[in-house]
């Protein structure tokens, strides 16, 4: 509007189509209302009105979805999304259970009584002073031309025109009110085009919901997916592991009845194999989710992992039960590929892992007091971690400055499951399985 070819451009029309519909839609509205109300209150009693009312409080809906067509007209921004969820099931029952829940559905009823009962009056209002009343006073001419056959015309009714000057002076005065009415009709469609936007095209609530519903969904992939790996490991240790135990015990048993010779050094060789494929397989049970972990929790898990890492470690683990399974599996995680690399590539002769729960968060903090110079993003393979721990809305810091220490530290928050407070050292682990 602060353009000079404002006039000339399509907007004013498009803003007298806008409130002209807003008026139509307005009388209409609220006709329809009226009527279901009345019927609906007068047939309660016996039942059959009972879905009027229905319908009225779910007749904001339909509104709401042509209010954001007729926006269309005047705003020129993106186009309001439907706010509306979808049901989780079909068929009409679990749609009006849903609509009859949701804050929008009971916001576009209220807008609906607003545009039947005010909005419509005020752009019939708007319409009136910008446009009627300066095109009336426009056509004096003409009026007086036709209507008044030449002698004189009424100007809108309150005023009479007896000469041909004093008309088209009032017809110069109408198209100065014209041009200044063009403007008026552009304020009056964008304020009740921001108004509708505000009122059945605002995002916060149902983002708000929509993203309590992402974290909620992401919650149960993440304890899904926590779920398989587990079912994972334990077909592949009752399963696939015990398979092999057999076999490396019968070619044992055989090398002992076979006498030396070519074939005994066959059955040596296979026994090997089958050792070293027997370990790898228990490397990859631990890597998928270790076993120690289901069964004594996220304390026996690490201390388990620092007796087995080449560099000695403390751990000093203060927990008040066990936790979350997706968090002690994305914690064990952590320190685990923590403590690869300290025994990789830090140098360090010593590393500490210490961890306690407070304020609704675990808290974990692995350092060694290697060279230092450590990188998330540098093949440590931590980047994937960082990224399984911001599924549970944690954080991962590395402190690795040149010459050390390294320190990563991790928090989760969560609440155990139990109140029996666990603490770890690297003494303090469970009896294993011979089998693995």
């Amino acid at each position: 509007m602060a353009g000079a070819r404002y006039l000339l451009s399509p907007w004013p029309w498009r803003s007298v189509a806008y409130l002209l519909s807003g008026v139509l839609l307005g009388v209409t509205l609220l006709v329809g209302l009226a009527l279901l109300a009345v019927l609906g209150g007068m047939l309660a009693l016996v039942v059959v009105g009972l879905p009027l009312l229905v319908g009225l409080v779910l007749a904001g809906i339909p509104v709401a979805r042509l209010e954001r067509r007729r926006l269309r007209l005047v705003d020129a921004g993106t186009d309001p999304a439907d706010p509306h969820r979808t049901p989780g099931a079909e068929g009409l029952r679990p749609w009006l259970t849903t609509r009859l829940r949701e804050g929008a559905t009971w916001r576009e009823l209220g807008y609906a009584l607003l545009l039947a009962g005010l909005l419509w009056p005020v752009d019939a209002l708007v319409v009136t002073v910008g446009l009627l009343f300066p095109a009336g006073l426009a056509a004096t001419p003409l009026l007086m031309a036709t209507v008044g056959d030449g002698r004189e015309t009424k100007v809108l009714k309150q005023w009479t025109v007896t000469t041909w000057p004093a008309a088209f002076a009032v017809a110069v005065l109408g198209l100065a009110l014209l041009c200044a009415g063009a403007y008026l009709l552009g304020v009056g469609a964008g304020a009740r085009g921001a108004l509708t936007r505000l009122l059945i095209a605002s995002r916060e609530g149902e983002l708000g919901e929509r993203l309590v519903e992402l974290t909620r969904s992401r919650v149960r992939l993440v304890d899904a997916f926590e779920a398989e790996r587990r079912r994972i490991e334990r077909d592949l240790h009752d399963g696939a592991q015990q398979r092999l135990v057999a076999l490396t015990m019968t070619l044992g048993l055989a090398r002992l009845d076979v006498p030396p010779g070519p074939l005994a050094e066959q059955l040596t060789k296979a026994h090997q194999e089958a050792d070293a494929a027997l370990a790898e397989l228990r490397e990859l049970i631990r890597g998928i989710h270790p076993k120690v972990l289901t069964d004594y929790g996220l304390a026996a898990a690490v201390a388990d992992a620092a007796d087995r890492c080449a560099v000695p470690v403390d751990v000093a683990l203060e927990l008040p039960g066990r936790l979350p399974d997706a968090v002690e599996a994305a914690a064990y995680f952590v320190v685990g590929e923590a403590l690869t690399n300290v025994s990789r590539h830090s140098g360090a002769s010593r590393a500490t892992v210490t961890g306690e729960h407070r304020d609704g968060r675990l808290v974990l903090r692995v350092s060694d007091d290697g060279r230092g110079g450590a990188r998330a993003g540098a093949g440590s393979g931590l980047t994937g971690l960082a990224d399984r721990v911001s599924v549970l809305d944690g954080r991962l810091s590395l402190a690795s400055p040149a010459g050390g220490p390294t320190v990563l530290r991790v928090e989760i928050p969560c609440r155990p499951r139990s109140v029996a407070p666990v603490t770890s050292a690297p003494s303090a682990l469970p009896s294993r399985d011979p089998s693995g």
